[in-house]
């Protein structure tokens, strides 16, 4: 097959693939990984970043939200330009070759998804406790089983799992709407929105304040950049997967705003910063159990249940396609690339994929988890928003239903984003950051190996 075949063939909506994932069902993938647990504590953080400044801590998470939508626009004309199963994997093969690719698709496989996918499980059992006496020798073996129960479910067909993440993305906002809804009109307090704390500070501190607040964001709204790896089983992807990002990225950023200015209307500024001098970050929790009573611990106990489910199925659903994109070149496990004649899903994938995320819910703690996740993500996030750029140089005439806005300032600014990430990461926690470098670096040596046993069986041929 010529390099022009090829790439022609990234282009085309043809697949072995399912395509049953309409456009709610891609909103309804992000908006439920993006919206998980973190909604009830992350705006502690926030709002100490922004030195206390309610006004300030809002804008911020504007801010986030914004960031967070022209990263997905990056991902949008990525991923409609080439809506192929494996979503970044394949945009840094295009770009950069096979090496780098493989180097990132071995960090999820090992860190990243995995670890994304064994974070979330054991986070659930975690947050039922507040509602249900959990043992916590109980918590890791139930967590293996919804990684079990959930790889099950997607194992049953792609259409399945979306039904299962549509139900949940919208039980969800149910209890997360009831805070917003009621913070919102029974809410006693009146916040101070002003942006006082602007007068004094410097500039350049302000601009140091907002930007360290604004990394907290980036946490709560992690897990914009999925839907591509599911790219060919979308419906109609040149319309669907954009609409879906940018829908998406917009609905969160009203949502998490909203919701904290609810919590501000509702818990005075006293109990604010008493709660944090005990250690408390649960903001949305403090709000239920002002509006709510006794009530309100048991109503934020099963939403944060429901939101850590959806994300935690979004994650089963998406991850393996990575996998199955790498072996269909020749990079992974052969049994990778087997679909199930009547499901039509990765069915080799999907248990490798679920076998190492139980191995490391075994393995490690969630703080560990959550660690190891965050640092493996940024080196390859900042390429891949690079292949926006080398791709429209390398392939000027190829196709592109989508392309970004304000290109290139956009895209440079995501890159010159996740650097600092990058950075802040290896000063605060080096451990986690020597690890996040030698796995990509262990899979550069395990490509060159496959490569030169390959090269050695065709000249043996």
């Amino acid at each position: 097959m010529s390099h022009q075949t090829e790439v022609s063939s990234l282009q085309s909506e043809s697949t072995e693939l399912k395509r049953e994932i309409t456009l709610f069902g891609g909103i309804s993938i992000l908006a439920g990984i993006m919206v998980g647990s973190g909604i009830f504590y992350l705006g502690s953080y926030v709002l100490i970043r922004s030195g206390m400044s309610m006004g300030l801590a809002l804008l911020v998470w504007i801010i986030g939200g914004l960031v967070t939508l022209f990263s997905g626009l990056c991902y949008a004309e990525l991923g409609t330009m080439m809506p192929k199963a494996g979503g970044q994997y394949v945009y840094l093969r295009e770009a950069f070759g096979e090496r780098i690719a493989y180097m990132s698709g071995i960090s999820a496989f090992v860190l990243g998804s995995s670890g994304s996918i064994a974070g979330l499980a054991v986070a659930l059992p975690s947050a039922l406790s507040s509602v249900v006496a959990i043992p916590t020798s109980m918590h890791k073996w139930i967590a293996i089983g919804l990684i079990l129960f959930l790889s099950g479910i997607n194992y049953m067909g792609v259409k399945f799992g979306a039904t299962v993440q549509n139900v949940f993305m919208v039980a969800k906002i149910i209890p997360i709407g009831l805070i917003m809804i009621c913070g919102l009109l029974m809410g006693q307090q009146s916040p101070d929105l002003s942006l006082s704390i602007v007068s004094t500070v410097s500039f350049p501190e302000l601009c140091s304040m907002i930007a360290f607040a604004v990394v907290a964001t980036l946490w709560a709204y992690e897990g914009w950049k999925n839907l591509n790896t599911i790219s060919e089983e979308i419906k109609n992807p040149k319309r669907n997967i954009p609409m879906a990002i940018i829908i998406s990225c917009l609905f969160v950023t009203v949502l998490y705003t909203v919701f904290n200015f609810a919590v501000y209307r509702t818990v005075p500024l006293e109990t604010i910063e008493q709660l944090f001098a005990e250690g408390d970050y649960f903001l949305g929790t403090e709000a239920a159990k002002i509006l709510f009573g006794d009530a309100g611990k048991t109503i934020v106990g099963i939403g944060m249940a429901v939101a850590v489910f959806g994300a935690l199925n979004g994650c089963v659903m998406v991850f393996p396609r990575t996998y199955y994109a790498m072996a269909k070149d020749g990079l992974f496990f052969r049994s990778f690339t087997k679909i199930h004649p009547k499901f039509k899903t990765p069915t080799g994938a999907i248990i490798a994929s679920a076998i190492v995320s139980i191995l490391l819910v075994c393995s490690r703690d969630l703080n560990q988890l959550t660690s190891l996740v965050a640092f493996s993500g940024f080196i390859f996030n900042s390429l891949t928003f690079y292949a926006v750029i080398v791709l429209r140089k390398k392939y000027p005439n190829l196709t592109r239903p989508y392309k970004v806005i304000f290109y290139p300032v956009t895209v440079i600014l995501m890159i010159l984003i996740n650097i600092g990430l990058l950075l802040n990461t290896l000063k605060e926690d080096p451990v986690t950051s020597i690890i996040g470098l030698v796995v990509p670096l262990s899979g550069l040596v395990i490509y060159e190996l496959i490569t030169r046993f390959g090269k050695k069986a065709e000249q043996a041929e």
